[in-house]
Order: structure tokens, then C-alpha cells, then sequence
């Protein structure tokens, strides 16, 4: 079986995809928030699909529900690939389309995290010695809000936690912060049966973020360690973050921020490349340049901005962005096109 998991981007759904990463072999794991995203990543999990004709495709969504013509396009998309549906959810709003499809599998009394669990128990004889279970239950109690159980205060922390897990930019690199977040979501295990164990995770949540980001870097500040790994991942994925502008060689990132000392450390790293882009939402932009390029006039000519010559900035006017990281460079290279047969 080829499993693609879409789950929700706060702490149940991803503890559904924690628990589904320690079963299937062959998953694909794609995240989104409620909205014109849910169909966006179906569309991206149908495309990989179509790619990739695995054997006993299934499509399995948990913690997201859909709306009536969502579930029969869905339907219709996946009977022609072949492709089965389970949908894992608790949300009351899906009650008209759990009776009407029955993949659609709901449950208003309890989390998302407790219906996979129960349905990979039933259908696969997962956990068998019930490892899993304290935190499948801490996160049970914090999401349907149980706040006289036990595990309330641990599970507000792990809640807390996720929501707060920003340093990986999940458009730009969808695994890397997934990772991190089922790295954060398995840290909440060996605190569930400590004394004030709430209070515990609270006070180590700095390290244990830190852990993750060290890799094979010694120790450092957090922020510094963050600044190393992201500039490494951006390293490793340059040929498809590149863009071009006049000639000169530029990678493009989506809401990273920080960009005089990410920017700049990736440029280093880079010699090759003549300039860093970091675009937001807004169509608002930083541009940076270790003096191979001056950014100041790019600034200008693309998005009627300004700044110094190593560091500037602007705003992308009629900018259109998207839940998908290839559509937001494609518009960014074409804008850059056209500004460059302008000028």
C-alpha cells in the first residue's frame, strides 16, 4: 500500500501523521489549513499520483473535512487514478458528507490523533503493546478539551509547542518542518508520566528545539544553529529555488525572514550566486548582495523599492500568492521577465 496523508497543521494533525510515519513504509505526508488549501495539496497529492502509478493507492485524510462538492469532485478524481479514500475526522460541519460517502469516517467524541490510532489498531494491529497510547491520549485531551483529565496541562504544552514551531518555512520546505514537528510531538513521550511534567516540557522545550536544529553542528545560540541549518537546506535545494534577473544568479525564499543574516550566510556559502530574494505573502520583498550585484536598483526597477547596494527592499505590486512554492517562483520569475525587457 502507497499511502499520501493530508492532515491539518496544528497539534492533532500532526499527531495523526506521527502515528501513520511509524507504520507505513511507503507514505507521503502534505499539510493544510482550512480553506482553498485543502483542495490545492489534493490536487498536488493527485498529480503525485498520476507520477508516481504506485500499486494500492490510498489517499488517506485526517483532521481536515470537506465540503459536499470537495468529496465528489475527490471521488471522481480518485475512482479515475484507481484510488482509494479514508477520511479520519471529528469535525461536526462533516456530518452531511459522512452520510453520504462512506469513506467519510466521523467521530464527534474524540480527536483526530484517537481516530487513527483506533483505525490503524483495527485495521493493521498497530501498537500491539500500546506505546503509543499516553500520548495519543494527552493529545486527545488537550484537543477536545478534556481540561480535568491528567494529561490536560502536558497536552496545552505539546499544543503550544507545535503552533509555536515556526523556524522552518512549511510552504518553502514542507518535509523539513514536518520533520521537526513529529521531532517535537515524540519529545512530549518520556515527560507524560514525569511529576509536573507540563512544567518540565516547558522549561527543556529551548533545548529540545535546539537538538534538533544542532544536526552534526557543535553547540550554539538557537538562532545561530537555525541560521546554519536553514542556509544548508537552502544550499541543498538551490537548483530549484534559483531565479535569474539581467543576467545575474539569484535564489528566491518564501518567508524565511531574517534576511541579513540568512541571506548573506547563504551567499557566502554560494559564491556563485549573485544575489538573495525573500518574498512574503504581501508580494513585500528583501533583496541581499555580498557586492556582486547592486540590490538597490534591482529593488527599484522590479518592485519600485530601494535600500543600500548589499541590502533593500520592495513590494511586488498585483503580487498573487500560493499554498504552492513553485507557482510562487514561477510568478516571481515572469514578473522578473517582464521588468527586465522594461528596463
Amino acid at each position: 500500500m502507497n499511502v499520501y496523508h493530508l492532515s491539518h497543521t496544528d497539534l492533532d494533525g500532526y499527531g495523526c501523521q506521527y502515528l501513520t510515519n511509524k507504520y507505513f513504509k511507503n507514505i507521503k505526508s502534505y499539510n493544510a489549513n482550512y480553506g482553498p488549501e485543502i483542495k490545492a495539496r489534493l490536487e498536488e497529492i493527485l498529480f503525485e499520483i498520476t507520477k508516481d502509478n504506485p500499486k494500492e493507492p490510498l489517499i488517506l485524510i485526517t483532521d481536515l473535512n470537506l465540503a459536499m462538492q470537495e468529496c465528489i469532485w475527490l471521488e471522481e478524481e480518485a475512482d479515475s487514478l484507481n484510488t482509494k479514500i479514508v477520511l479520519l475526522d471529528h469535525h461536526i460541519s462533516g456530518e452531511e458528507c459522512a452520510i453520504s460517502f462512506d469513506w467519510y469516517h466521523l467521530d464527534i467524541s474524540k480527536s483526530a490523533t484517537a481516530i487513527t490510532y483506533d483505525w490503524l489498531r483495527e485495521n493493521f494491529e498497530f501498537d500491539k503493546d500500546k506505546k503509543y497510547l499516553p500520548l495519543v491520549q494527552t493529545i486527545n485531551a488537550i484537543d477536545i478539551w478534556l481540561s480535568e483529565d491528567r494529561l490536560f496541562e502536558i497536552g496545552k504544552v505539546g499544543l503550544g509547542m507545535i503552533n509555536g514551531a515556526k523556524e522552518i518555512n512549511r510552504i518553502l520546505f514542507p518535509n523539513e518542518d514536518r520533520e521537526l514537528k513529529l521531532f517535537l510531538i515524540d519529545s512530549i513521550k518520556k515527560y507524560i508520566d514525569l511529576e509536573d511534567g507540563h512544567i518540565k516540557l516547558d522549561n527543556d522545550l529551548h533545548k529540545i528545539k535546539k537538538e534538533f536544529f544542532k544536526q552534526s553542528s557543535g553547540d550554539d545560540t538557537k538562532d545561530n544553529l537555525v541560521a546554519l541549518f536553514m542556509s544548508k537546506l537552502l544550499t541543498k535545494n538551490r537548483d530549484r529555488l534559483t531565479i535569474e534577473y539581467k543576467g545575474f544568479k539569484g535564489l528566491l525564499g518564501y518567508s524565511l525572514g531574517n534576511s541579513s543574516i540568512l541571506g548573506n550566510r547563504f551567499l557566502v556559502d554560494n559564491p556563485d550566486y549573485d544575489f538573495y530574494m525573500d518574498i512574503n505573502y504581501k508580494g513585500t520583498f528583501s533583496l541581499r548582495s555580498n557586492n556582486r550585484v547592486d540590490v538597490a536598483k534591482i529593488a527599484e526597477e522590479i518592485g519600485n523599492g530601494g535600500g543600500h547596494k548589499n541590502a533593500s527592499g520592495g513590494k511586488i505590486k498585483d503580487y498573487k500568492d500560493s499554498f504552492i512554492y513553485s507557482e510562487i517562483k514561477n510568478f516571481v520569475q515572469n514578473h522578473l521577465n517582464s521588468k527586465e525587457i522594461e528596463n
